[in-house]
């Protein structure tokens, strides 16, 4: 039963998508290095990351606050690309996972140093790894809506914290195998921030047409991946069969005349070569029309699918199909397709 969770936007347009690449490199061996003592104890090879999860480098900001300059820094430059002042957003949306106090939001700072006006609203939304998706879902019917002109989402997303926590928790005298493992995707995980502006589309005929999607929720499966600046714990097992089960039954229910087999390019959630394989397998995908970050960038939480985009754009021709598909622990799945 679809209920609401197929939905059509009908005068939204992408504007542009820019990345903010954090400075400081940290590549896989450098970790190895760091967990030799614990690989050796329990008879585990070096390599892991790089054979398991395909990630040989992520990156890293130099200074604890860095993310939220980074986001702003994306969103200025996204204002700059598709030609729009700062004074004609209504709103500014941001979806990083990544906060350092409970209050006030994340987005109040970025706001601020976007040089946004009082009259943008400006909130945080919080789904994993999938809000940006949301979060450009969102501003789109807030423009369907005619409530707004243009909206700014972003993202910035800083792991040094859980990185380090994890290291820490790993040379712990009692970790074993099993606990290398649960806590072996917080190792993926990397840094960096994004930004998209969308706007009217009658205003902007040279945008990119956001044109309609599915959302589907699997919320029995909350427990499978939970993280904090303490560390991230993850059934990796079920979370990859899960997640690929529920990305499918949205994938399945969507009308056959959408045609999503055949897109020009799909936009994914940046988690590992395996989550990657897995949907090309299941969805029957061509792999080239799969462009991936992870090698080099790791997991940049909801961060990922946006600077994936941002790094794919100069390649997409007029006409193009995308279809940008998140996946974020809890679990949720949204899939949007763009006429480029």
């Amino acid at each position: 039963m679809q209920g609401n969770a197929i939905f059509r936007h009908t005068n939204a347009s992408l504007l542009s998508v820019t990345e903010v690449v954090a400075p400081v490199t940290v590549t896989s061996d450098q970790i190895d290095d760091e967990l030799v003592e614990v690989l050796t104890r329990l008879k585990l090879p070096r390599g892991l990351l790089q054979r398991v999860a395909g990630v040989h480098e992520r990156r890293n900001w130099e200074e604890p606050d860095q993310f939220q300059r980074g986001a702003a820094e994306a969103g200025r430059a996204a204002l700059e690309q598709a030609g729009v002042d700062a004074s004609a957003v209504g709103l500014l949306v941001n979806t990083s996972v990544t906060r350092q106090t409970l209050e006030p939001s994340v987005a109040v700072r970025i706001h601020h140093e976007m040089g946004l006006p009082t009259s943008a609203t400006n909130f945080d939304i919080t789904n994993a790894c999938l809000a940006f998706v949301n979060g450009m879902s969102l501003a789109a019917t807030m423009i369907d809506a005619g409530q707004i002109d243009y909206a700014v989402v972003v993202a910035g997303e800083d792991s040094v914290k859980v990185q380090r926590a994890t290291l820490a928790n790993l040379h712990a005298e009692y970790v074993d195998r099993s606990n290398v493992m649960e806590q072996f995707a917080s190792l993926t995980l990397g840094s960096g921030a994004a930004a998209a502006v969308i706007g009217r589309s009658d205003l902007h005929p040279e945008g990119h047409r956001i044109r309609r999607g599915i959302t589907r929720a699997g919320t029995d499966h909350h427990d499978l991946c939970v993280g904090d600046h303490e560390g991230m714990f993850t059934d990796s097992t079920a979370l990859l069969k899960d997640g690929l089960e529920l990305v499918m039954d949205a994938w399945n229910e969507v009308p056959e005349d959408w045609n999503w087999g055949q897109m020009d390019r799909y936009i994914t959630h940046q988690v590992s070569q395996l989550h990657t394989d897995s949907i090309i397998e299941a969805a029957g995908i061509d792999r080239e029309r799969i462009p991936t970050t992870f090698p080099v960038l790791g997991n940049v939480g909801p961060a990922s699918l946006p600077i994936t985009l941002a790094r794919e754009a100069d390649s997409l021709q007029r006409g193009d199909r995308v279809l940008c598909l998140g996946v974020g622990s809890g679990l949720n799945t949204a899939m949007l397709e763009i006429d480029w």
